[in-house]
């Protein structure tokens, strides 16, 4: 039997890819479901999972209903110990656990300022002090799992886990909106954003048009690319 994701639209649904990445990656059958985040039906549309009113919105095999992402998270790992999804590393795994904690409980600023969206590159975007301070913490914590891990590449604990799960979305607002940070933290998000999964997660994006488009900017913008 598998399991049922409940996710908003591709294009800005943070939350959504993340809930979709930690079955797809960790190769957990799995069906989706389509909310409409902008067609007013949201509610109407998760009616039946109450009280879960928020993408994404998970349904084990069992028939259970789990809402928010690192409770989502954490369910999946305890049901699956074999598939990988936190580090097996002790310090690995408790270092995982709080980046992925901090990435639900932090950064408003970034993500105010920064909605998701996968569809161009902004050009021309004024960094705030309080983004910049948030980038400055992303950074600090990438430091410090690379530490931790030994990893002074690719993935952040060697292996792909919950915790680049949690940063991928980060990955695409640094990208989209062209925000300041290392060289290091730049070739880290290419690789997030460069996986086949998540490849395949903007193409079906780019079926659903929008009018008006959510969060636009009047700022120049350019085809999205990681070059």
């Amino acid at each position: 039997m598998a399991y049922e994701i409940y996710i908003g639209d591709r294009m800005y649904s943070s939350w959504s890819l993340r809930g979709w990445l930690m079955l797809e990656k960790f190769s957990l059958p799995h069906t989706v479901h389509m909310v409409g985040l902008y067609s007013g039906t949201m509610a109407q549309e998760m009616a039946h999972l109450a009280p879960a009113r928020l993408v994404p919105a998970l349904r084990t095999p069992e028939g259970m209903v789990v809402g928010e992402s690192l409770a989502i998270a954490e369910t999946l790992a305890e049901s699956h110990p074999d598939a990988g999804l936190w580090p097996s590393d002790p310090a690995q795994r408790a270092t995982a656990r709080w980046l992925a904690a901090e990435m639900v409980g932090g950064f408003s600023a970034l993500r105010g300022e920064c909605p998701m969206q996968l569809a161009h590159i902004y050009e021309g975007f004024e960094v705030s002090r309080s983004v910049k301070a948030d980038l400055d913490r992303i950074e600090a914590l990438f430091a410090h799992a690379r530490k931790v891990s030994g990893h002074s590449s690719g993935y952040l604990f060697g292996d792909y886990s919950l915790a680049d799960v949690f940063y991928t979305p980060v990955a695409a607002r640094i990208v989209g909106y062209g925000l300041p940070v290392s060289a290091e933290t730049r070739t880290y998000c290419k690789l997030l954003l460069s996986d086949p999964a998540v490849l395949r997660w903007q193409e079906q994006a780019h079926e659903v048009s929008y009018d008006p488009e959510p969060y636009a900017m009047d700022l120049p913008k350019r085809p999205w690319s990681l070059d």
